[in-house]
Formats: structure tokens, sequence, C-alpha cells
């Protein structure tokens, strides 16, 4: 499997962040991790900035794998965008 350049926005209170970031975890996927929450002052704004371009609703999780965009806890469409098959 090739290394995808895997970016994951995130609050620190969200569970579906929490899934997403143990299903990455889990698929040994290096990946950058973003706790939105924990930013402050430009640093923030920026990061918003940045969400928003990529999701105009700026919701949590946004997972950013290359150039595929993934809103919300969605295992199926993670893995195929990270070309992981699952064997069942």
């Amino acid at each position: 499997m090739a290394t995808a350049k895997t970016t994951l926005y995130a609050l620190s209170t969200c569970s579906h962040c929490k899934s997403t970031k143990k299903l990455l975890s889990e698929c040994n996927v290096e990946y950058e991790y973003i706790e939105v929450d924990d930013l402050e002052g430009e640093e923030r704004k920026a990061i918003l900035a940045d969400i928003k371009q990529l999701n105009p609703r700026c919701s949590f999780p946004t997972i950013k794998i290359n150039e595929i965009v993934i809103v919300g806890y969605k295992e199926k469409q993670i893995k195929e965008a990270l070309g992981i098959h699952n064997e069942s």
C-alpha cells in the first residue's frame, strides 16, 4: 500500500473523531492529527479556514486522505481512500 498523506481535523470531545483516530491507528496509518478546539488565536483561525475549504460546514471529523475529503466517521470510505480492503 502506498503511503497516503492523511490529516485528521478533530475535536477533543467528539466521539466520532475518537473513533476515526482509533481506526487510523488500528490500520497503522501515519497521519497528522489536529485537535481544533485546543488551538488558539491566529493558528485556530488559519486551521478553521483550511477546514472550510475542504468542508464548508466545518463539521468534525474532517479527514483528508491525499486529495479525498471525508466528513464524519465513515469506516468504509476511509479504508477505500487508504487502499485498505477488508478480507471479509
